[in-house]
């Protein structure tokens, strides 16, 4: 399917926030999906990922949830750039962030009322709490999310304290050899959604490591 792609600014608050769009180049109206970015920010590599899914009949936002902080995309083999951008996200303001973004698709002609969220690394954690705490997300698909079920920041409540407040069925992938997300992790986290009653698959990939 051709798909249609550019750049643009997403109205957050009184903010601007650069995000990358895709979409079929014809027909529609499609579902909307915010596919949010690994922690070494929106490149290349996202943005190609967001105008594959508009390439199966998504309309697909990928916004900058880093666009606050300077040199805000770094090399994979960048680490600490990486943990010094995500480490300053906060979790009311990247919810807040996502809301927007689905409000851009919202007000999209081309855009069916089903709004889906995706996302890799830290961007699997952010589509989960979004997911939770947006009721307009109606279907979520996150790739190896860490700290869905412990909190990795003092104060800071894990997205799964949110659960609650999901109305989406979740689709959640893992490696089986990721050092990052240990597979007793995986399991509080299928046996959370178990206990609130969600809908829920969670797929473990036995020899994939973080990041396949």
């Amino acid at each position: 399917m051709e798909v249609v792609s550019n750049e643009i600014n997403v109205r957050t608050g009184s903010e601007s926030m650069p995000s990358h769009i895709a979409r079929p180049a014809s027909g529609g109206p499609y579902p909307g999906l915010v596919v949010v970015m690994e922690a070494f920010g929106l490149n290349a590599h996202i943005k190609s990922i967001t105008d594959r899914f508009a390439s199966e009949g998504f309309v697909a936002i990928a916004p900058n949830l880093y666009f606050r902080q300077d040199n805000n995309v770094v090399a994979y083999n960048d680490l600490p750039g990486a943990f010094r951008l995500m480490g300053a996200l906060k979790d009311d303001q990247v919810v807040a962030d996502m809301g927007a973004a689905i409000d851009h698709l919202k007000g999209l002609k081309e855009v069916k009322p089903n709004f889906g969220t995706t996302g890799f690394c830290m961007g699997g954690r952010v589509a989960f709490l979004t997911a939770c705490r947006d009721a307009r997300v109606k279907a979520t698909a996150p790739f190896y999310g860490g700290g869905m079920v412990s909190s990795r920041q003092p104060g800071v409540k894990a997205p799964i304290d949110y659960v609650s407040g999901l109305k989406a069925p979740v689709l959640a992938f893992f490696g089986g050899k990721d050092a990052f997300i240990p597979i007793a992790e995986v399991d509080k986290f299928r046996d959370a959604l178990k206990a609130a009653g969600r809908e829920a698959e969670i797929v473990l990939y036995g020899d994939a490591d973080h990041g396949f």
